[in-house]
């Protein structure tokens, strides 16, 4: 499965010191919002860290159940503190490495910045598994780190993100953008575009038709 240092609690907390302060994710994750469905019943969020996108989601759709899964004990922790008084949420442990649990039927699948540290053949298999999962009308949403075009545009990114080659996180399993847009019109998705990009950060989603 290649590395993976997501389990470590030390490269969780880690993240979670900077995460605030990605450059323009704010303006992805507006965006993110913005095309979910106007009604929304259950919610489902892959990798849903210490549950920031999933809590920005909740304030648009507070009647909506929401279920968030991730496998970093240091990320499951700080989630469940957060939605600990609120009975409509539910955090759930598991590793995208393997096929989604049981979980029954979302009207929206979102995800931010996770799907990228699985290998290439996982990431297809779950975008599958995604639409799999949603209604007629049902949408997809993944603000993701892809890989860029050149390695010189790569330097450029890590330079603004204030990372060092040699700090670059090698659970990192990038992939461009056009075979993962291309991937989700071959699985049955409609309406599949890239709605926001900053360098290596970008918004693909999708319907179900």
């Amino acid at each position: 499965m290649g590395t993976n240092l997501w389990s470590s609690s030390e490269h969780a907390l880690e993240y979670l010191s900077r995460a605030d302060s990605i450059p323009h994710r704010v303006e992805g994750e507006a965006e993110l919002l913005g095309f979910l469905p106007q009604t929304i019943g259950r919610l489902l969020d892959l990798g849903t860290g210490n549950g920031r996108l999933l809590a920005l989601a909740r304030q648009r759709h507070p009647s909506a159940e929401a279920v968030g899964l991730d496998f970093s004990a240091a990320m499951l922790a700080a989630s469940r503190q957060r939605f600990a008084a609120n009975p409509a949420i539910t955090i759930v442990e598991h590793n995208l490495d393997l096929p989604l649990p049981a979980l029954g039927r979302f009207d929206a699948v979102i995800s931010s910045f996770a799907i990228h540290h699985l290998v290439h053949e996982r990431k297809r298999a779950l975008y599958a598994e995604i639409f799999a999962l949603l209604p007629k009308g049902g949408v997809f949403c993944n603000l993701e780190h892809v890989s860029a075009p050149t390695p010189r545009l790569h330097e450029e990114f890590l330079r603004e993100m204030g990372i060092t080659p040699e700090s670059e996180d090698p659970s990192n399993k990038l992939l461009d953008l056009e075979t993962q847009l291309g991937w989700l019109r071959e699985i049955g998705f409609t309406d599949v575009d890239c709605l926001w990009k900053w360098r290596e950060l970008a918004l693909m989603a999708g319907r179900v038709p």
